[in-house]
C-alpha cells in the first residue's frame, strides 16, 4: 500500500508542477496580464494539493527506501533534499510575490526577474522529480520477483 502512496503521490506532484510550469511560460508567451493573474493566483490554489502531494511522496519514499544501500536510493533522497529545498525557498515565496504583484497589477522588472527564477527553479524540480520517478520504476522492477 505504502508503494502505491508513493507512486500515486509522486505523479500527483510532478503533474502538478508541470501545470504550473506550462500554464506559466503560455501565459507570460501568450496571455495578457489578466491570464497571467488568473494562472498566479491558480498557483497558489494549486499548492492545496501540490504540498500535501509532496508530503505523502517524501514522507512515503523515505520509509520505502530505509535500509536499502542501494546507489538510486541515495540518488533519490539527495534529489528530494534539493527539490524540497528549492520548493520551500524559493518556489512557495516567488508563487505568493507573483500573485500579489499580478493582483495589484505590478508587472515590473521586479515580477519579471522573480518569474524567471520561478521558471527555471520549477524546470529543475520538475527535471529532478523525473529522474527520481525513473529511478523508482527501476527499483520497483528491481523488487519484483522474476516469474
Amino acid at each position: 500500500m505504502k508503494l502505491k502512496i508513493h507512486a500515486i503521490a509522486g505523479t500527483i506532484a510532478l503533474l502538478t508542477i508541470f501545470t504550473f510550469w506550462v500554464s506559466t511560460l503560455a501565459s507570460e508567451l501568450l496571455g495578457s496580464h489578466g491570464q497571467i493573474t488568473t494562472v498566479k493566483t491558480f498557483v497558489l490554489w494549486g499548492m492545496l494539493v501540490l504540498i500535501p502531494a509532496m508530503i505523502a511522496a517524501g514522507t512515503t519514499g523515505a520509509s520505502l527506501g530505509k535500509g536499502w544501500k542501494l546507489p538510486a536510493v541515495a540518488r533519490k533522497s539527495r534529489r528530494m533534499k534539493i527539490i524540497a529545498a528549492n520548493g520551500i525557498l524559493i518556489l512557495m515565496p516567488s508563487a505568493f510575490f507573483l500573485a500579489l504583484k499580478a493582483q495589484a497589477g505590478a508587472f515590473d522588472t521586479v515580477f519579471y526577474t522573480v518569474q524567471a527564477f520561478e521558471i527555471i527553479a520549477g524546470a529543475t524540480n520538475i527535471t529532478l522529480l523525473s529522474l527520481n520517478m525513473r529511478d523508482g520504476m527501476a527499483l520497483r522492477r528491481r523488487r519484483k520477483p522474476v516469474t
